[in-house]
């Protein structure tokens, strides 16, 4: 018996042995080839100084009503945890024993917050909110965590300056040329 590890490399083994005696065209059920432009929407990157941010922009009132519809579910009224983790609270937690990693404790950047969202969010059908919807929820995380008031909007010039609780405590080693 295997593990679900195991069958899984087992799996990813076959598949790529037979890529490289059978055609392409030949593997059934392997999906369909990307086209440049369906990579290009994907293929993007947000950096801790806003370089990437897209055009838009949300308001912590309109991020709770996306938060409501969209994210509730699986982390609970006001982002304190359901079925997925917290997002809010655990602010003097992590040099203790049991530190609580959340958006307001343990993120260093608040563009990090928008790239995950717009990438990851919701979970089961990431990448379905519009930038604004994501600047929104953006903001409305911001001010639960007590890092932004509650008449703030975020957008592209806004959101890097947002200065994060945990700033400090990542070393920032990427060296552009």
């Amino acid at each position: 018996m295997f593990t679900r590890k195991e069958t899984a490399l087992i799996a990813l083994a076959v598949v790529c042995s037979l890529s490289g005696t059978v055609g392409a065209q030949e593997l059934p059920g392997l999906g369909t080839p990307v086209s440049a432009a369906e990579l290009a929407e994907l293929d993007y990157t947000i950096l801790p100084d806003g370089n990437g941010l897209p055009a838009g922009s949300g308001t912590v009132a309109e991020g709770e009503a996306v938060f409501q519809q969209h994210c509730l579910a699986c982390h609970g009224e006001g982002a304190a945890g359901g079925i997925n983790d917290a997002l809010t609270g655990g602010q003097g937690s992590l040099s203790s024993d049991n530190p609580l990693k959340t958006v307001g404790s343990f993120w260093p950047h608040a563009t990090t917050i928008f790239d995950y969202v717009r990438r990851a969010m919701p979970l089961q059908s990431p990448g379905i909110l519009s930038n604004d919807e994501v600047y929104a929820v953006t903001a409305y995380l911001l001010f639960q965590n007590g890092i932004i008031p509650a008449d703030s909007e975020v957008d592209a010039e806004s959101l890097p300056q947002v200065k994060m609780p945990n700033r400090e405590g990542f070393i920032w080693a990427y060296r552009p040329k």
